[in-house]
């Protein structure tokens, strides 16, 4: 059996890259493992699908190769999306920060793909395992064979979607990192990323009893994660929410190049908080008790511990009122690691990007070979880049294959 393009994987940029490549004309044929597609999508955003941001740049993602994303982004913008959804009549809404959600269910995105794959007579193979790829050279036209369980395909152009390590449950694996080493390309090591993270046990001993305590604070992974403005959540094994989530990646990031430090978390984010603490000097309020005014009070107690004890704010010097602000600006978290790919949003790391062309996603050695999405060495942060990088690469991808 032949076919002109062969996708693996039906999540978000697979089917993105069978759709597209169908309305081209060409003999697609769509391959997955799962019982259901697009799982991945159906569970995001809390089940309504943070699909994309109102604002994406490159400065959004993390890669090797910072600039690599940038083509695709500027050729299948968000707003190219939000124009499919509002197509379908889908209703939406913005949240903080530039994202969209459904308002109803996570389901109407997968039914938009899967009716754009119908509609361009893409064909399904699912749920199909493929057992073994084999690059033919050029035999006619046909340059891969796919031997499935469903029998074996033929195939000009091949393309690997099948994401990255995350949420292994849903049934993540390693194919797609496996396939590029068996055709030589170079693969960026994959690490869990947005991901909570873990504390060593001394400090979580004294933060374990604030499980669920959530504080508006500002994080970041010096000295080149941007500052993330959101709540950061203590639980019993470290510390996660969205600010966490974001600072995770950079973290991550820093380990690949040695650089890894600890991360700085801003409790007082705004505030001059050494001027404030030296502004109430003649107070004789525990310290605790001022910062109950702006944290919540049995986190600000079990601060107050960590950072050495808890007096009458008249008790202490100014320097050491002024050590304590710098430490409230920038409390230092040195975390043991992450929470793994079981609590993982995305991966980072995977297919360099020095092998693939950004204007097509091809490989540049092995002609007909494409990648798009998480597979890639390209991660976004959190807040629906992930989703709209899987738009723009599969969609260009799809001009192509």
């Amino acid at each position: 059996m032949r076919f002109d393009v062969i996708v693996i994987g039906a999540g978000a940029a697979g089917m993105m890259c069978a759709a597209e490549a169908g309305i081209r004309g060409r003999r697609v044929l769509l391959v997955d493992h799962a019982e259901r597609i697009g799982e991945r999508i159906r569970v995001s955003g809390g089940g309504r699908c943070n699909f994309t941001n109102r604002e994406v740049g490159p400065e959004n993602y993390l890669s090797r190769n910072p600039h690599f994303c940038r083509s695709a982004l500027a050729r299948f913008t968000p707003w190219d999306f939000i124009a499919r959804v509002e197509r379908r009549g889908i209703a939406y809404h913005e949240r903080d920060h530039g994202q969209l959600f459904c308002d109803d269910t996570a389901q109407a995105i997968i039914d938009l793909l899967r009716g754009d794959c119908d509609e361009a007579g893409v064909q399904w193979a699912q749920p199909c395992a493929v057992q073994r790829v084999r690059h033919l050279g050029v035999v006619g036209e046909e340059r891969f064979e796919v031997e499935t369980d469903e029998g074996i395909f033929r195939t000009t152009s091949l393309v690997i979607a099948t994401g990255g390590l995350a949420v292994p449950k849903m049934g993540a694996t390693p194919f797609g990192y496996r396939l590029a080493e068996q055709f030589g390309l170079p693969v960026v090591p994959p690490m869990a990323a947005l991901v909570p993270l873990a504390l060593p046990p001394e400090m979580l001993a004294q933060l374990k009893p604030l499980s669920g305590v959530s504080v508006a604070a500002a994080a970041q992974a010096p000295p080149a994660s941007p500052e993330f403005r959101e709540a950061v959540l203590l639980t019993h094994r470290g510390v996660s929410g969205p600010a966490i989530l974001q600072v995770s990646s950079y973290w991550q990031f820093q380990a690949a190049t040695g650089a890894q430090g600890p991360v700085h978390v801003d409790l007082l984010p705004g505030e001059d908080a050494a001027g404030w603490l030296a502004g109430r000097q003649r107070s004789r309020a525990l310290l605790s008790t001022l910062l109950g005014e702006r944290l919540p009070r049995r986190f600000a107690q079990a601060w107050c511990a960590l950072a050495g004890g808890d007096r009458p704010l008249d008790t202490y010097a100014l320097r050491d009122l002024e050590a304590l602000g710098d430490r409230l600006n920038a409390w230092s978290l040195t975390p043991s690691g992450t929470l793994g790919y079981a609590k993982a949003e995305v991966t980072l790391g995977g297919v360099d990007t020095d092998a693939l062309s950004s204007k097509t996603m091809e490989a540049r050695e092995i002609p007909g070979l494409y990648f798009v999405g998480e597979v890639i060495d390209v991660t976004g942060w959190l807040g629906g880049y992930n989703f709209q990088w899987a738009w723009s690469s599969g969609w260009v991808a799809g001009q192509f294959a």
